[in-house]
Protein backbone atom coordinates (compact mmCIF):
# COMPACT_ATOMS: atom_id res chain seq x y z
CA UNK A 1 0.00 0.00 0.00
CA UNK A 2 1.34 3.42 -0.97
CA UNK A 3 0.25 5.70 1.91
CA UNK A 4 -1.18 9.17 1.36
CA UNK A 5 1.54 10.54 3.63
CA UNK A 6 4.62 9.16 5.35
CA UNK A 7 7.44 10.40 7.54
CA UNK A 8 11.10 9.91 6.69
CA UNK A 9 13.38 9.09 9.62
CA UNK A 10 17.10 9.14 8.81
CA UNK A 11 20.13 7.94 10.82
CA UNK A 12 20.72 11.61 11.67
CA UNK A 13 17.25 11.78 13.23
CA UNK A 14 17.77 8.55 15.16
CA UNK A 15 21.14 9.70 16.48
CA UNK A 16 19.60 12.98 17.65
CA UNK A 17 16.95 11.14 19.68
CA UNK A 18 19.39 8.55 21.06
CA UNK A 19 21.71 11.33 22.21
CA UNK A 20 18.86 12.79 24.25
CA UNK A 21 18.03 9.40 25.74
CA UNK A 22 21.65 9.13 26.88
CA UNK A 23 21.68 12.67 28.27
CA UNK A 24 20.55 14.11 31.60
CA UNK A 25 17.35 15.65 30.21
CA UNK A 26 14.30 13.90 28.81
CA UNK A 27 12.10 16.94 29.35
CA UNK A 28 12.71 20.66 29.91
CA UNK A 29 16.28 20.54 28.65
CA UNK A 30 18.21 22.31 25.87
CA UNK A 31 16.55 20.69 22.82
CA UNK A 32 13.18 22.45 23.08
CA UNK A 33 14.77 25.94 22.93
CA UNK A 34 16.91 24.77 19.99
CA UNK A 35 13.81 23.57 18.17
CA UNK A 36 12.04 26.86 18.90
CA UNK A 37 15.03 28.73 17.51
CA UNK A 38 14.85 26.64 14.32
CA UNK A 39 11.18 27.52 13.94
CA UNK A 40 11.92 31.21 14.44
CA UNK A 41 14.64 31.02 11.80
CA UNK A 42 12.29 29.30 9.35
CA UNK A 43 9.39 31.71 9.90
CA UNK A 44 11.08 35.03 10.78
CA UNK A 45 8.72 35.32 13.77
CA UNK A 46 9.88 36.98 16.98
CA UNK A 47 8.74 34.13 19.23
CA UNK A 48 8.12 30.39 18.84
CA UNK A 49 6.71 28.05 21.49
CA UNK A 50 6.93 24.29 21.03
CA UNK A 51 4.11 22.20 22.50
CA UNK A 52 2.90 18.61 22.47
CA UNK A 53 0.42 19.02 19.59
CA UNK A 54 -1.04 21.58 17.21
CA UNK A 55 -4.35 21.12 19.06
CA UNK A 56 -2.65 22.33 22.24
CA UNK A 57 -1.15 25.25 20.31
CA UNK A 58 -4.61 26.24 19.03
CA UNK A 59 -6.03 26.06 22.54
CA UNK A 60 -3.20 28.18 23.97
CA UNK A 61 -3.60 30.69 21.14
CA UNK A 62 -7.30 31.12 21.90
CA UNK A 63 -6.61 31.48 25.62
CA UNK A 64 -3.85 34.02 25.02
CA UNK A 65 -6.26 36.11 22.94
CA UNK A 66 -8.82 36.03 25.74
CA UNK A 67 -11.39 33.78 24.08
CA UNK A 68 -14.04 32.73 26.58
CA UNK A 69 -17.72 32.51 27.41
CA UNK A 70 -19.81 34.91 25.35
CA UNK A 71 -17.30 35.06 22.50
CA UNK A 72 -17.63 33.67 18.99
CA UNK A 73 -14.84 32.20 16.86
CA UNK A 74 -15.15 31.61 13.11
CA UNK A 75 -13.21 29.11 11.01
CA UNK A 76 -13.64 26.99 7.88
CA UNK A 77 -15.69 23.76 7.72
CA UNK A 78 -12.97 22.05 5.64
CA UNK A 79 -10.40 21.36 8.31
CA UNK A 80 -9.64 18.90 11.07
CA UNK A 81 -11.99 19.29 14.03
CA UNK A 82 -9.23 20.77 16.24
CA UNK A 83 -9.48 24.08 14.36
CA UNK A 84 -12.96 24.59 15.77
CA UNK A 85 -12.76 22.52 18.96
CA UNK A 86 -10.18 24.94 20.36
CA UNK A 87 -12.86 27.64 20.68
CA UNK A 88 -15.23 25.25 22.44
CA UNK A 89 -12.51 24.32 24.94
CA UNK A 90 -12.55 27.98 26.01
CA UNK A 91 -16.32 28.09 26.44
CA UNK A 92 -16.85 30.17 23.30
CA UNK A 93 -19.26 29.51 20.46
CA UNK A 94 -18.12 28.46 17.00
CA UNK A 95 -19.33 29.33 13.53
CA UNK A 96 -18.04 28.71 10.04
CA UNK A 97 -17.26 30.58 6.82
CA UNK A 98 -17.62 28.64 3.59
CA UNK A 99 -14.65 27.87 1.35
CA UNK A 100 -13.51 29.31 -1.95
CA UNK A 101 -14.46 26.73 -4.62
CA UNK A 102 -11.03 26.92 -6.29
CA UNK A 103 -8.56 27.11 -3.41
CA UNK A 104 -10.65 25.21 -0.81
CA UNK A 105 -9.49 27.73 1.80
CA UNK A 106 -11.75 30.03 3.80
CA UNK A 107 -13.24 32.48 1.29
CA UNK A 108 -12.39 36.16 1.97
CA UNK A 109 -15.46 37.30 0.02
CA UNK A 110 -17.76 35.02 2.01
CA UNK A 111 -16.07 36.22 5.19
CA UNK A 112 -16.72 39.84 4.17
CA UNK A 113 -20.38 39.06 3.43
CA UNK A 114 -20.86 37.22 6.74
CA UNK A 115 -19.21 40.04 8.71
CA UNK A 116 -21.36 42.69 7.02
CA UNK A 117 -24.51 40.65 7.64
CA UNK A 118 -23.65 40.18 11.32
CA UNK A 119 -22.93 43.88 11.79
CA UNK A 120 -26.06 45.03 9.95
CA UNK A 121 -28.33 42.68 11.88
CA UNK A 122 -26.83 43.19 15.33
CA UNK A 123 -25.39 39.67 15.49
CA UNK A 124 -22.18 38.83 17.38
CA UNK A 125 -18.99 39.52 15.47
CA UNK A 126 -16.12 37.06 15.88
CA UNK A 127 -13.49 37.66 18.50
CA UNK A 128 -11.10 35.46 16.51
CA UNK A 129 -11.07 34.12 12.95
CA UNK A 130 -9.01 30.99 12.24
CA UNK A 131 -8.13 30.64 8.54
CA UNK A 132 -6.65 27.24 7.69
CA UNK A 133 -3.92 26.86 5.06
CA UNK A 134 -5.41 23.68 3.61
CA UNK A 135 -2.94 21.30 1.93
CA UNK A 136 -0.17 23.83 2.64
CA UNK A 137 -1.52 26.59 0.40
CA UNK A 138 -1.76 29.90 2.25
CA UNK A 139 -5.08 31.66 2.58
CA UNK A 140 -5.42 35.16 1.15
CA UNK A 141 -4.17 36.63 4.39
CA UNK A 142 -3.82 40.25 3.31
CA UNK A 143 -7.55 40.53 2.64
CA UNK A 144 -8.47 38.64 5.81
CA UNK A 145 -6.21 40.98 7.77
CA UNK A 146 -7.84 44.02 6.15
CA UNK A 147 -11.21 42.74 7.35
CA UNK A 148 -9.79 42.17 10.84
CA UNK A 149 -8.83 45.84 11.05
CA UNK A 150 -12.29 46.89 9.86
CA UNK A 151 -14.25 44.57 12.16
CA UNK A 152 -11.90 44.23 15.11
CA UNK A 153 -11.20 40.51 15.30
CA UNK A 154 -7.91 38.74 16.01
CA UNK A 155 -6.42 36.13 13.64
CA UNK A 156 -4.93 32.71 14.36
CA UNK A 157 -3.43 31.13 11.24
CA UNK A 158 -3.83 27.37 11.35
CA UNK A 159 -0.74 26.52 9.33
CA UNK A 160 -0.63 22.88 10.43
CA UNK A 161 -0.10 21.92 6.76
CA UNK A 162 2.15 24.78 5.77
CA UNK A 163 5.55 25.06 7.43
CA UNK A 164 8.16 25.90 4.82
CA UNK A 165 5.66 27.59 2.55
CA UNK A 166 5.57 31.28 1.61
CA UNK A 167 2.97 33.99 1.08
CA UNK A 168 3.86 37.19 -0.79
CA UNK A 169 7.47 35.96 -0.71
CA UNK A 170 7.46 35.88 3.10
CA UNK A 171 7.62 32.70 5.20
CA UNK A 172 4.34 31.38 6.54
CA UNK A 173 4.41 31.86 10.29
CA UNK A 174 5.94 35.34 10.26
CA UNK A 175 2.59 36.68 11.56
CA UNK A 176 2.62 39.74 9.32
CA UNK A 177 -1.13 39.36 8.86
CA UNK A 178 -2.03 37.49 12.05
CA UNK A 179 -1.62 37.53 15.80
CA UNK A 180 -0.52 33.89 16.14
CA UNK A 181 0.34 31.09 13.72
CA UNK A 182 0.09 27.40 14.62
CA UNK A 183 2.02 24.46 13.13
CA UNK A 184 1.67 20.68 13.41
CA UNK A 185 4.46 18.10 13.50
CA UNK A 186 2.36 14.93 13.31
CA UNK A 187 4.09 12.07 11.44
CA UNK A 188 2.34 12.73 8.11
CA UNK A 189 3.11 16.45 8.19
CA UNK A 190 6.02 18.11 6.40
CA UNK A 191 8.29 17.96 9.47
CA UNK A 192 7.62 15.52 12.28
CA UNK A 193 8.37 15.33 15.99
CA UNK A 194 6.18 12.16 16.26
CA UNK A 195 3.50 14.28 17.92
CA UNK A 196 3.97 17.98 18.44
CA UNK A 197 3.06 21.49 17.52
CA UNK A 198 4.19 25.09 17.81
CA UNK A 199 2.85 28.62 17.91
CA UNK A 200 4.64 31.69 16.56
CA UNK A 201 3.89 35.33 17.28
CA UNK A 202 5.49 38.77 17.23
CA UNK A 203 3.61 39.89 20.34
CA UNK A 204 5.56 39.64 23.62
CA UNK A 205 2.44 39.52 25.79
CA UNK A 206 0.89 36.72 23.74
CA UNK A 207 4.15 34.75 23.81
CA UNK A 208 4.46 35.14 27.57
CA UNK A 209 0.83 34.12 28.13
CA UNK A 210 1.16 30.99 26.01
CA UNK A 211 4.44 30.07 27.70
CA UNK A 212 2.82 30.41 31.13
CA UNK A 213 -0.26 28.36 30.23
CA UNK A 214 1.86 25.71 28.49
CA UNK A 215 3.31 24.65 31.84
CA UNK A 216 0.53 24.57 34.46
CA UNK A 217 0.36 28.36 34.86
CA UNK A 218 3.47 28.11 37.04
CA UNK A 219 6.23 30.73 37.16
CA UNK A 220 9.59 31.19 38.84
CA UNK A 221 9.82 34.79 37.64
CA UNK A 222 10.07 37.01 40.72
CA UNK A 223 8.47 39.90 38.82
CA UNK A 224 5.26 37.88 38.43
CA UNK A 225 5.05 36.47 41.97
CA UNK A 226 2.80 37.85 44.68
CA UNK A 227 5.52 37.68 47.37
CA UNK A 228 9.29 37.20 47.64
CA UNK A 229 10.61 33.70 46.97
CA UNK A 230 10.90 31.44 50.02
CA UNK A 231 14.09 29.94 48.56
CA UNK A 232 15.68 28.71 45.33
CA UNK A 233 13.03 25.99 45.10
CA UNK A 234 10.14 28.43 45.08
CA UNK A 235 7.51 28.76 42.34
CA UNK A 236 3.94 30.01 42.16
CA UNK A 237 0.91 29.00 40.15
CA UNK A 238 -0.57 32.28 38.99
CA UNK A 239 -2.98 30.98 36.34
CA UNK A 240 -4.87 27.79 35.53
CA UNK A 241 -2.58 26.24 32.97
CA UNK A 242 -1.98 22.91 31.29
CA UNK A 243 0.79 20.41 30.71
CA UNK A 244 1.28 21.07 27.00
CA UNK A 245 5.07 20.81 27.03
CA UNK A 246 7.09 19.08 24.32
CA UNK A 247 9.64 16.42 25.37
CA UNK A 248 13.34 16.64 24.63
CA UNK A 249 13.15 13.55 22.39
CA UNK A 250 10.47 15.16 20.24
CA UNK A 251 12.37 18.42 20.05
CA UNK A 252 15.63 16.71 19.10
CA UNK A 253 13.84 14.93 16.26
CA UNK A 254 12.38 18.28 15.20
CA UNK A 255 15.77 20.03 15.29
CA UNK A 256 17.20 17.33 13.02
CA UNK A 257 14.24 17.40 10.64
CA UNK A 258 14.22 21.20 10.36
CA UNK A 259 17.68 21.11 8.78
CA UNK A 260 16.01 19.48 5.77
CA UNK A 261 12.82 21.58 5.65
CA UNK A 262 13.60 23.46 2.44
CA UNK A 263 14.48 20.20 0.68
CA UNK A 264 11.27 18.53 1.92
CA UNK A 265 9.07 21.30 0.55
CA UNK A 266 10.96 21.58 -2.74
CA UNK A 267 10.55 17.85 -3.37
CA UNK A 268 6.84 18.00 -2.52
CA UNK A 269 6.37 20.83 -4.98
CA UNK A 270 8.23 18.94 -7.69
CA UNK A 271 6.05 15.88 -7.16
CA UNK A 272 2.90 18.04 -7.20
CA UNK A 273 3.98 19.65 -10.48
CA UNK A 274 4.50 16.18 -11.93
CA UNK A 275 1.01 15.15 -10.80
CA UNK A 276 -0.34 18.29 -12.51
CA UNK A 277 1.24 17.14 -15.77
CA UNK A 278 0.35 13.46 -15.51
CA UNK A 279 -3.28 13.96 -14.45
CA UNK A 280 -4.24 16.98 -16.54
CA UNK A 281 -6.16 15.05 -19.22
CA UNK A 282 -8.31 13.05 -16.79
CA UNK A 283 -11.82 14.04 -15.65
CA UNK A 284 -10.46 15.68 -12.52
CA UNK A 285 -10.22 19.12 -10.96
CA UNK A 286 -6.59 19.57 -9.94
CA UNK A 287 -5.37 21.85 -7.13
CA UNK A 288 -5.16 25.52 -8.06
CA UNK A 289 -2.36 27.58 -6.54
CA UNK A 290 -2.91 31.27 -5.83
CA UNK A 291 -0.43 33.83 -7.11
CA UNK A 292 2.41 35.03 -4.89
CA UNK A 293 2.39 31.83 -2.84
CA UNK A 294 4.57 28.78 -2.38
CA UNK A 295 2.65 25.90 -0.87
CA UNK A 296 4.05 23.52 1.70
CA UNK A 297 2.21 20.87 -0.36
CA UNK A 298 1.25 18.76 2.60
CA UNK A 299 -1.59 17.21 0.57
CA UNK A 300 -2.51 16.77 -3.08
CA UNK A 301 -6.29 16.73 -3.41
CA UNK A 302 -8.07 15.78 -6.62
CA UNK A 303 -11.76 16.43 -7.18
CA UNK A 304 -13.72 14.00 -9.35
CA UNK A 305 -15.79 15.35 -12.24
CA UNK A 306 -18.57 12.96 -11.36
CA UNK A 307 -20.69 13.87 -14.39
CA UNK A 308 -17.87 12.62 -16.63
CA UNK A 309 -17.22 9.25 -15.00
CA UNK A 310 -19.40 6.20 -14.39
CA UNK A 311 -18.38 5.48 -10.80
CA UNK A 312 -19.45 7.24 -7.63
CA UNK A 313 -17.10 9.08 -5.29
CA UNK A 314 -17.16 6.18 -2.85
CA UNK A 315 -16.59 3.60 -5.58
CA UNK A 316 -13.51 5.43 -6.88
CA UNK A 317 -12.13 5.77 -3.35
CA UNK A 318 -12.68 2.07 -2.60
CA UNK A 319 -11.23 0.95 -5.93
CA UNK A 320 -8.06 2.97 -5.30
CA UNK A 321 -7.66 1.46 -1.85
CA UNK A 322 -8.15 -2.01 -3.31
CA UNK A 323 -5.46 -1.21 -5.89
CA UNK A 324 -2.98 -0.52 -3.10
CA UNK A 325 -3.23 3.28 -3.19
CA UNK A 326 -3.68 4.60 0.33
CA UNK A 327 -5.96 7.51 -0.49
CA UNK A 328 -7.74 9.53 2.17
CA UNK A 329 -10.24 12.39 2.40
CA UNK A 330 -9.36 15.75 3.95
CA UNK A 331 -11.81 16.62 5.36
CA UNK A 332 -15.37 15.75 6.33
CA UNK A 333 -16.96 19.21 6.85
CA UNK A 334 -16.84 19.88 10.57
CA UNK A 335 -20.43 21.12 10.72
CA UNK A 336 -21.64 17.69 9.54
CA UNK A 337 -20.08 15.88 12.50
CA UNK A 338 -22.69 14.56 14.98
CA UNK A 339 -21.30 16.65 17.84
CA UNK A 340 -21.70 19.81 15.76
CA UNK A 341 -25.12 18.75 14.55
CA UNK A 342 -26.10 18.62 18.22
CA UNK A 343 -24.93 22.25 18.48
CA UNK A 344 -27.47 23.20 15.80
CA UNK A 345 -25.51 23.05 12.53
CA UNK A 346 -27.28 21.50 9.55
CA UNK A 347 -26.52 20.11 6.12
CA UNK A 348 -26.96 22.75 3.46
CA UNK A 349 -25.46 25.63 5.47
CA UNK A 350 -22.07 25.65 3.72
CA UNK A 351 -22.70 24.59 0.14
CA UNK A 352 -19.18 24.84 -1.28
CA UNK A 353 -17.72 22.81 1.58
CA UNK A 354 -20.33 20.10 1.14
CA UNK A 355 -19.78 20.00 -2.63
CA UNK A 356 -16.03 19.66 -2.09
CA UNK A 357 -16.65 16.75 0.29
CA UNK A 358 -18.64 14.80 -2.31
CA UNK A 359 -15.77 14.97 -4.84
CA UNK A 360 -12.43 15.22 -2.99
CA UNK A 361 -9.80 12.51 -2.62
CA UNK A 362 -6.29 13.02 -1.18
CA UNK A 363 -3.82 10.98 -3.19
CA UNK A 364 -0.33 9.98 -1.97
CA UNK A 365 2.26 12.74 -1.62
CA UNK A 366 5.36 12.74 0.55
CA UNK A 367 8.80 14.11 -0.16
CA UNK A 368 10.62 10.77 -0.48
CA UNK A 369 7.98 9.26 -2.77
CA UNK A 370 9.64 7.60 -5.77
CA UNK A 371 8.83 8.17 -9.44
CA UNK A 372 7.68 4.57 -9.78
CA UNK A 373 5.31 4.98 -6.82
CA UNK A 374 3.90 8.16 -8.33
CA UNK A 375 3.41 6.46 -11.69
CA UNK A 376 1.64 3.58 -9.93
CA UNK A 377 -0.76 6.09 -8.35
CA UNK A 378 -1.43 7.78 -11.69
CA UNK A 379 -1.85 4.48 -13.51
CA UNK A 380 -4.38 3.28 -10.93
CA UNK A 381 -6.39 6.50 -11.11
CA UNK A 382 -6.36 6.35 -14.90
CA UNK A 383 -7.53 2.74 -15.07
CA UNK A 384 -10.32 3.33 -12.56
CA UNK A 385 -11.83 6.57 -13.85
CA UNK A 386 -10.80 7.09 -17.48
Amino acid sequence: MIPYGKQEITPQDIDAVVNVLQSDFLTQGPQVPLFEAAIKDATSASYALAVNSATSALHLACLALGVGHGDVVWTTPITFVASSNCALYCGAEIDFVDIDPETYNLSPSKLADKLAHAKNHGLPLPKVVIPVHLCGQPCEMEEIHRLSVEYGFAIIEDASHAIGGRYQDQPIGNCKYSDITVFSFHPVKIVTTAEGGAATTNNTKLADKMALLRSHGITRDAALMTEPAHGDWYYQQIALGYNYRMTEMQAALGVSQMTRLADFVAKRNALAARYDELLRDLPLILPKQIEASYSGRHLYVIRLKLDDITLTHSEVFTALREAGIGVNLHYIPVHLQPYYQDLGFRKGQFVESESYYTQAISIPLYHHMTESQQLQVVDSITKIIA
